[in-house]
C-alpha cells in the first residue's frame, strides 16, 4: 500500500524527492501518512478534495485483497 501511494502521489508533485510515506499497521488496520511540500499540498488534495478522495478510493479497492482497512492521512 505503501509504495502505491508513494508512487501516485510522486506522479503528482513537483518536488517527487520530498514525499514520505510511512505505515503504522496493526492486525486489522494500516494507517499511511502521508507527507509533502507546502506547495505541493494543493496538488494533492485538489479541487474539494477530489485528489485525495480518489488516491483514498484507490486504498480502499487495493486493500480488499488484505481484508484490512486502509487509512489515509495527509501531514503537514
Amino acid at each position: 500500500m505503501k509504495d502505491l501511494v508513494e508512487f501516485i502521489v510522486k506522479k503528482l508533485v513537483k518536488k517527487p524527492e520530498d514525499v514520505a510515506v510511512s505505515s503504522i499497521e496493526s492486525e486489522d488496520q494500516i494507517v499511511l501518512q502521508l507527507k509533502v511540500e507546502k506547495e505541493d499540498m494543493g496538488r494533492i488534495i485538489g479541487k474539494n478534495g477530489k485528489t485525495i478522495k480518489a488516491i483514498r478510493t484507490l486504498l480502499n479497492i487495493a486493500s480488499a485483497k488484505l481484508g484490512k482497512k486502509v487509512n489515509l492521512e495527509v501531514l503537514e
